[in-house]
């Protein structure tokens, strides 16, 4: 459905209307990423609480959001609806029956208790692309388990091959099986707008956050399918190619990946090892694995002979990958991400860009993360025509 109501419908989704039941991470991950593209998103939240996102600080910015919240809720709208209530729902069903998308993340059957199944609402909008984001899916053994980051990072193995070989097994960083989830519900909803628009058929899009979790471990899954054998920890070691990891120069650590035997004899040049070339235990990469202590102990009293900055552009002089080790402030703080325009600003708050660059249908960052309900009056008048004295009403009640 056309929406006449989006201010900036510029972007690749121009004319999409999204109707947003997500919240935390991995949902609000993906209808973000439509925002950017020009979707309409109508984020419908809890009247009391809202996103819990919301409250998960420090850090908060002066003006009281939170940076978690603030990280996957740009360019959206605010609307607060009690699905507990008949009049809320049925605000919500005639919503969605003015949306081309629906994305939810309540536990599986968390919709049709409020009549808003993808049953219920393709009945009324037949092309309608319904999205459902869980952790463990729609089906299965564990479809009724509650499914959050860390315990899926745990149970797809990611853990088990993260940290250094004799540790424990360490999560990544950032929730990654979160981003992962919201990564496919994205393009798969997309793939199955372009059918809906092709044909008029929608349809019910099951995504999971441990399914995706299991698929992005790609090689490494691979080799246990192949191999039989359970893949192991390697710490920033690479299982499959050697020399690939971190090194300490004499001032901080840097990031080295020699891909193949070409760049190893580049990199025997350069250091002054020409004869490692023709070493039987390094002249190949299977033989570099086979034999990865000796040539990582060489290494390393090389490496800590001079300062990282020196030893990386020598290294990319010669045609090999290499980088500093940085923080997430260095990172931010670095001239390439500037010139990428990776940080952007909205209302004097600094945040991350879209990371994508389009040559005709660009994203856009044109509107701070909602407050909690604040859209709801205009979206509930301008798109469903209620007049000011029912949306008073719905307030006095507790619906909105």
């Amino acid at each position: 459905m056309t929406s006449a109501y989006s201010e900036h419908a510029t972007g690749a989704l121009a004319g999409v209307r999204v109707l947003d039941f997500t919240r935390v991470l991995a949902g609000p991950f993906c209808t973000m990423m439509l925002a950017d593209l020009g979707a309409d998103v109508i984020k419908v939240e809890d009247p009391q609480w809202g996103d819990e996102t919301r409250h998960w600080g420090p850090p908060f910015t002066e003006n009281g959001v939170s940076a978690y919240y603030l990280s996957v809720n740009r360019n959206k709208r605010s609307l607060t609806l009690n699905l507990k209530t008949p009049e809320g729902q049925a605000i919500a069903r005639r919503l969605a029956a003015e949306s081309d998308i629906v994305v939810e993340n309540f536990k599986p059957g968390g919709m049709a208790s409020f009549g808003l199944s993808y049953a219920d609402l393709s009945a009324l909008n037949p092309s309608l692309v319904y999205t459902s984001v869980t952790g463990f899916g729609q089906t299965g053994v564990y479809r009724d388990r509650p499914g959050y980051d860390f315990v899926v990072q745990a149970m797809s193995g990611l853990m088990s091959i993260t940290g250094e070989p004799n540790g424990q097994p360490y999560k990544v960083g950032v929730a990654i099986s979160d981003v992962i989830a919201g990564l496919f519900a994205a393009s798969s909803l997309l793939a199955a707008l372009h059918h809906a628009r092709a044909t008029g058929q929608g349809q019910h899009i099951d995504i999971a956050l441990l399914d995706t979790q299991i698929a992005a471990l790609v090689n490494i899954a691979s080799s246990a399918l192949v191999s039989g054998n359970t893949p192991q920890r390697y710490g920033n070691e690479h299982p499959s190619i050697v020399p690939y990891q971190p090194f300490r120069a004499a001032d901080r650590p840097f990031a080295l990946a020699v891909g193949n035997d070409r760049q190893f004899r580049a990199l025997c040049a350069l250091i002054g090892k020409s004869e490692w070339a023709t070493d039987p235990r390094f002249t190949t990469n299977p033989a570099r694995v086979q034999h990865r202590r000796a040539l990582i102990a060489e290494l390393d009293l090389v490496f800590k002979t001079r300062d990282a900055e020196a030893w990386v552009d020598d290294l990319l002089a010669v045609g090999i990958p290499a980088g500093p080790v940085n923080t997430v402030t260095q990172m931010l703080d670095d001239p390439h991400t500037g010139s990428r325009g990776l940080i952007t600003e909205i209302d004097g708050v600094p945040m991350i860009a879209p990371p994508v660059h389009f040559s005709a249908t660009p994203p856009q960052v044109y509107a701070p993360p909602p407050a909690h309900g604040e859209h709801t009056d205009v979206i509930l008048s301008h798109v469903l025509g209620l007049d000011a004295a029912t949306i008073d009403d719905y307030h006095a009640r507790g619906i909105i």
